[in-house]
């Protein structure tokens, strides 16, 4: 197999490439990173030395990807299958592009935020970056919230890199700043999110994991 995929069942950036390789029915190996293991952590910094996951390896082209945007975007070229996630119309692929911008700089960074700060020790907390992080995610839902007004995904009508990037953003930030009456159109596009099969497949394989999300109810 050509293709393997460094990550963990629980990082959202992972799902977001996780959901893409499911779409197509793509081909690869998961390779588990387990930073507890320096042995792991420094065969994987060899790899890519910000040893940011997910990390993709094509043996076959001898390429490894970094970056999740750029990863959806190399398996649609390299890899392509009846999904495509980023449209061939230029206006079509900018405003795809840009939603899968708004949610992972607006939503997922901020939810990121929220989580992280969880973990610290208690005098290591910053009140004030998560209130930022929290007044980030009100903005972004009031934003999505006129955006996906008339559409089935976040693009338009058809699924792509955008929706990718909205399931686990908007699973996890629904954990920390959960979503509201004043967002029925957002609440009503992470239930579909949610009923596509592929995001359905991540979060049955995250399962396990998931009492280690610091929080309570995540299910």
């Amino acid at each position: 197999m050509s293709l393997t995929l460094h990550m963990h069942p629980l990082s959202s950036y992972c799902w977001k490439v996780l959901i893409a390789l499911y779409e197509n029915d793509t081909p690869f190996e998961p390779r588990l990173v387990d930073f507890g293991d320096p042995e792991v952590v420094a065969a994987f910094k060899a790899l890519w030395p910000t040893t940011k996951m997910p990390l993709l390896c094509d043996t076959s082209r001898n390429r490894t990807v970094p970056e999740t945007s750029i990863i959806i975007e190399y398996l649609q070229e390299a890899y392509p299958g009846p999904v495509r996630f980023i449209p061939d119309e230029p206006e079509a692929a900018l405003r795809t592009r840009l939603m899968d911008r708004l949610f992972d700089l607006y939503v997922m960074t901020p939810m990121q935020a929220i989580v992280a700060d969880r973990i610290r020790p208690a005098d290591a907390r910053d009140p004030y970056g998560v209130a930022h992080a929290r007044a980030q995610l009100a903005m972004a839902y009031g934003l999505l919230e006129g955006e996906l007004a008339g559409r089935s995904w976040a693009a338009g009508e058809a699924f792509g890199l955008a929706d990718c990037a909205a399931a686990p953003a908007l699973f996890y930030a629904n954990k920390v700043a959960p979503l509201t009456e004043a967002h029925p159109n957002v609440s009503a596009y992470l239930d579909r999110l949610l009923a596509r099969p592929s995001f359905a497949r991540v979060l049955q394989e995250a399962e396990p994991y998931f009492a280690m999300f610091p929080t309570a109810n995540i299910d």
